[in-house]
């Protein structure tokens, strides 16, 4: 079977700053720096203070990406690069490595979406007043975003508010318990980690405010999520009003995604949390409730629901031991969940007015050099072969989805995980830094060149 894209269907590759830039000695600290320096946070104590040292080598990165074929590229900004004390003044050379960054890629005919933020939050706002902790947090977000926009909002036109609220918030705070994400803080209640993701929002519809007043041309402006993607057992209409039930309701769904595109946090969520719901104040719900040009969806597994005779009206599935997954405890393989998760925003939340791109969709597989010097990572072909048939199924049916930037181009240091889990198409030879395609870089060439699956 042939599964071919629409014509202007964009593709691309992701990455983030931490997890590929290095020179870590040349920008502000942040949070990620100090939560990997402490020993036992990160596997073997990896830290990004060199990482795939991409700050260095990036004009042969993009070299790369142009022999992939991709014409998409997303990227994030770190923050405290930019701006290292998280506010005040600016590093001129962090601004000059952003601005040369993006005339490569326009050089070599590559569009830059950048993410705003993506986790690396300056350390010394967390020293300050803790972060996301704070209201503080999202003034402060908003006017690094307005400074970011007018130095490269002359060239870049997509823009990406933050990544994945729930995982630098709800996996960076715990409550009474060391979080396996930075920054790290323990909080005495659920009250107290609610209360960071809402200040998220609030730095998303500030920070959506200032790209539009700084811009100098016309401009798209998203949010990327990884909300939950709820799959019905069965494609019949008992477990999709099922999957439908559960989507605003399933992990933080509605208390992230829910009230960025709706402008009301989900009132089952509210009831469910009682007095650990957090403030919000007159106001809040319509500065988080920003007009959005797309929505990024990162997508790696999902929830399988099936209608049940509970008050909810569905159960959640559990995975049983012998349920297929790649290289990490949570990546089971569910390729209907993109498909699922495109469809949810149109009909769900229904917002079919709002277009969608996979923003990244990707694996960890155990990959190794055989002796010839290659990586055959045919697991991750297979994987992305599903995912991507899923993708198909959605644009074929008429949902909006407009692109696929695949996660990652380049193995990188994966969070607590350090060097250990690797993500990319590009195999990095740590010791020497060599860049070495995997099976799965040819693959996906010949995919964006025939814009279809194969």
């Amino acid at each position: 079977m042939v599964y071919p894209f629409p014509s202007g269907f964009e593709w691309g590759v992701a990455t983030s700053a931490y997890q590929i830039e290095g020179a870590a000695e040349s920008r502000g600290a942040s949070v990620w720096d100090s939560f990997s320096q402490t020993p036992g946070r990160v596997l073997n104590g990896d830290t990004g203070a060199i990482a795939c040292d991409h700050l260095h080598r990036f004009r042969d990165d993009i070299a790369l990406m142009a022999e992939l074929g991709v014409r998409h590229y997303r990227f994030s900004l770190s923050w405290p690069r930019i701006l290292p004390e998280g506010r005040g003044a600016t590093n001129p050379a962090g601004l000059a490595f952003y601005s040369e960054l993006v005339d490569t890629l326009l050089a070599y005919g590559i569009t830059p979406h950048i993410t705003l933020f993506h986790w690396d939050s300056p350390q010394a706002l967390e020293d300050d007043y803790g972060s996301w902790r704070s209201r503080q947090m999202a003034q402060d977000f908003a006017d690094y975003v307005a400074i970011a926009v007018k130095h490269l909002g002359d060239r870049v036109n997509h823009w990406i508010t933050l990544n994945e609220i729930f995982c630098f918030t709800h996996l960076g705070y715990g409550v009474n318990q060391v979080p396996e994400m930075a920054p790290g803080t323990v909080v005495p209640t659920l009250k107290q980690v609610w209360q960071t993701s809402h200040h998220a929002l609030l730095a998303h519809g500030l920070g959506c405010q200032a790209i539009r007043a700084n811009t100098p041309q016309p401009c798209t402006v998203a949010l990327v999520d990884n909300y939950l993607a709820t799959v019905p057992l069965a494609d019949t209409l008992d477990h999709v009003a099922a999957a439908q039930a559960a989507f605003s309701t399933v992990g933080t769904n509605g208390g992230i995604i829910v009230p960025a595109l709706t402008g009301a946090y989900s009132p089952q969520l509210l009831e469910t949390l009682g007095e650990n719901a957090p403030d919000i104040q007159p106001g809040d719900l319509t500065t988080i409730h920003q007009p959005l040009d797309a929505l990024g969806f990162n997508v790696y597994t999902g929830l399988y629901v099936r209608a049940a005779n509970t008050p909810q009206g569905y159960e959640v599935l559990p995975f049983p031991c012998g349920y297929p997954r790649l290289h990490m405890p949570w990546l089971h393989v569910v390729p209907d969940s993109l498909y699922w998760g495109v469809r949810h925003i149109s009909d769900t939340l229904n917002r079919p007015d709002l277009r969608v791109f996979i923003s990244e969709n990707g694996c960890a597989a155990q990959d190794t050099l055989t002796n010839q010097g290659e990586v055959l990572d045919l697991d991750r072909i297979e994987y992305l072969r599903q995912y991507l048939r899923s993708a198909h199924r959605a644009a074929s049916e008429g949902y909006p989805l407009t692109g696929y930037f695949l996660w990652s181009f380049l193995d990188n240091f994966e969070w607590a995980y350090g060097r250990d889990r690797r993500f990319g198409i590009t195999y990095i030879d740590y010791a020497t830094q060599q860049r070495i395609p995997k099976a799965s870089f040819h693959w996906y060439a010949s995919c964006v060149q025939e814009n279809r699956v194969l």
